[in-house]
C-alpha cells in the first residue's frame, strides 16, 4: 500500500535527523585532535637580606619548565622598610616584623590555591656574615625571629639562612646571564643555548662585601673559587670569589679607622670628604664591626670631629692602603690579599653600589677610563657647600661619593681591569626589566629541584570542522522538530 504524503514527509525528516546526527558523531570522534592547554604558572619568593636593607622578589615560571629549569620572570619587587636585619641585635623580633609588609604584597599577588606550592626563602648576605663572626648568638636570634614570622605564612617556607659569599657571587652570575639571554634564548621557533663565548661576568658591590664571577679562558687552578651548576641541560663551571669587609660601607668605615690610627686626636682632616664638610661621631662606633681592628692606644669614650679637605690624590693613597697588593706572587693569577684569580676576560656587568655610585656621577654610559678619572677628581675637589646645594635631599650620601668612586676605581684595577679592558664593563641596575642580583639566580637554580608538571591535554576541532558540526546539529534538531510536528498533525487528523 502506498504511503500518504504525511508518512513520506515524516520518514524523510526522520531519515534526515538520523543522517545528520550520525555525521555530527563522526565529526566529533574522527576529526577531534589533542591540544596542549597553557601550563599553570608557578611562583617563588626570595628575601634578599643585605647589610643595609632587605628586598623581596616574587618570581614566576610555567609549570612545565624548559629542559628541567624554569623560564623565570620577575613579578614583584618590594623594598622592606628599615635597615638590614643584622641591625636588630637589640630587638630581634623586629627583624621578623619588618618583613610583614612586603610579604603581604606578595600574598596579594599569588592565587590562594597556590600558596602551599610556592617556595619562600630568605638569604642573608654579608651583614649577617659579619654579625655571625662577631656574635653568633645574636645572629641566631635574628634568624630565629625571621623564621618564626615567615614560617607562619601559608607558603612553603624553605628556611632563612646566611648565604655563603661564593653562592652570592655564583647566583648573581646566573642572574645576569639569564636576563641577557646568554643561557637560553628563543630562536626560529625553538629554545636554544647560545655560544659559550657570549657569557658575561658579574661584579657586585654590596655594603659589606664585593663579588667577582666570570668564566675564565683557562682552567680554574684553585677549587675553592670554582662554582658548578646545571641549567637548561648544560653544565657550567665558573670562577667566583667574595671579599668580606670590602663592601662599600665597610670600606668607608675601615678607611676612617685607618686615618684615625695614622693621625690620632680629637680632630681628623679627611682627604676623601669635600672641603668644608664637617661631622662629629663617637669614636667607639668605628670599632663595632669585626672588619676594623682596634688600636690599643685610642680612648674610645671620646668623640671624633672629621673635617674634609677634598684631596683626591691623598684619598686615593689612603684607599690603596686598605689592599695588600704585595701578597700576590704574580699579577697574572692574583688580585689582592693573596687571593687567586685568573685574568679577567670578556664582558662584565657591574651592579649594586658599582652602579649607584657611577650613576650619581653620570658615568654609566661607557665613558673611557680617562674621562671617568677626570670626572671623579673634579667632583672630589668641589666645595661641600656647592655640592650640597646642587643635590638637595641627598645629604645622607653626598659626603661618601668621592671615597666610593675612587674606591671603585682601585677595586676594579685590583681585579685586573686596565685602560684597554675598561670598555668591557657595563654599569647597570636592571637588565630586561629585572633587578640584577643573586635572588633570580637562586630561584633559577631552585626550579631545577621542583618537578615539572606535564601540560594538560584537551580534544578539540579545527574551526572549519567546528562550523560544520554546528550546522549539522542545527539540521538534526530542525529535522527532529519537523518530524514531531508532522506526527502531531497526523494524530489530530
Amino acid at each position: 500500500m502506498a504511503l500518504s504524503w504525511k508518512e513520506r514527509v515524516f520518514m524523510a525528516l526522520l531519515g534526515t535527523a538520523t543522517a545528520s546526527g550520525l555525521t555530527v558523531l563522526v565529526l566529533i570522534l574522527v576529526e577531534a585532535t589533542n591540544i596542549l592547554l597553557p601550563a599553570d604558572t608557578k611562583f617563588g619568593i626570595v628575601f634578599d637580606a643585605g647589610s643595609s636593607h632587605t628586598s623581596l622578589f616574587v618570581y614566576q615560571w610555567p609549570a612545565d619548565k624548559e629542559k628541567d629549569t624554569g623560564l623565570v620572570s620577575q613579578a614583584l619587587a618590594c623594598q622592606v622598610e628599615g635597615p638590614g636585619i643584622s641591625s636588630y641585635t637589640s630587638d630581634p623580633t623586629q627583624a621578623g616584623e619588618s618583613l610583614k609588609g612586603c610579604l603581604e604584597e606578595a600574598l596579594a599577588l599569588i592565587p590562594e590555591n597556590q600558596y602551599r606550592g610556592t617556595p619562600l626563602f630568605l638569604g642573608a648576605t654579608a651583614g649577617m656574615r659579619l654579625l655571625s663572626q662577631k656574635n653568633s648568638s645574636q645572629a641566631g636570634d635574628i634568624l630565629a625571629a625571621v623564621s618564626g614570622v615567615l614560617g607562619q605564612s601559608p607558603l612553603d617556607f624553605w628556611g632563612a639562612e646566611i648565604l655563603a659569599g661564593q653562592d652570592e657571587g655564583a647566583f648573581a652570575w646566573i642572574t645576569i646571564n639569564y636576563v641577557l639571554g646568554r643561557l637560553l634564548k628563543y630562536s626560529s621557533g625553538e629554545w636554544i643555548q647560545p655560544a659559550e663565548g657570549t657569557l658575561v661576568g658579574a661584579l657586585d658591590l654590596g655594603g659589606a662585601s664585593t663579588q667577582i664571577s666570570f668564566l675564565p679562558r683557562g682552567p680554574i687552578l684553585d677549587e675553592s673559587t670554582r662554582a658548578t651548576f646545571r641549567l637548561y641541560g648544560a653544565d657550567y663551571s665558573i670562577y667566583t670569589h667574595s671579599y668580606l669587609c670590602f663592601g662599600r660601607d665597610q670600606m668607608l668605615n675601615r678607611l676612617l679607622a685607618a686615618l684615625v690610627q695614622s693621625h690620632p686626636g680629637a680632630l681628623l682632616r679627611h682627604p676623601c670628604y669635600l672641603s668644608g664638610f664637617q661631622t662629629t661621631l663617637p669614636l667607639a662606633s668605628l670599632y663595632e664591626s669585626p672588619c676594623v681592628h682596634m688600636a690599643a692606644q685610642l680612648d674610645l669614650t671620646q668623640n671624633l670631629t672629621v673635617e674634609g679637605t677634598g684631596n683626591p690624590g691623598a684619598c686615593l693613597a689612603a684607599i690603596r692602603e686598605l689592599f695588600n697588593f704585595s701578597s700576590c706572587q704574580g699579577p697574572e693569577d692574583c688580585a689582592f690579599n693573596g687571593v687567586y684569580q685568573p685574568p679577567v676576560q670578556g664582558q662584565f656587568y657591574a651592579f649594586s653600589n658599582f652602579y649607584y655610585t657611577f650613576h650619581f656621577l653620570n658615568l654609566t654610559s661607557r665613558q673611557p677610563l680617562r674621562t671617568v678619572n677626570a670626572t671623579i677628581w673634579e667632583f672630589c675637589q668641589r666645595p661641600w657647600r656647592l655640592v650640597e646645594d646642587s643635590y638637595p635631599g641627598q645629604e645622607r650620601w653626598l659626603q661618601d661619593y668621592c671615597a666610593s668612586s675612587l674606591y671603585i676605581l682601585t677595586l676594579l684595577e685590583a681585579f685586573g681591569f686596565r685602560e684597554e679592558t675598561w670598555a668591557n664593563i657595563e654599569f647597570q641596575k636592571q637588565a630586561g626589566g629585572t633587578d640584577i642580583g643573586w635572588t633570580l639566580g637562586y630561584m633559577l637554580n631552585l626550579t631545577g629541584m621542583i618537578p615539572a608538571e606535564a601540560p594538560a591535554q584537551w580534544r578539540a576541532q579545527s574551526y572549519g570542522v567546528w562550523v560544520a558540526g554546528v550546522v549539522f546539529v542545527v539540521l538534526t534538531l530542525t529535522a527532529i522538530l519537523g518530524a514531531a510536528a508532522v506526527q502531531l498533525l497526523w494524530v489530530q487528523d
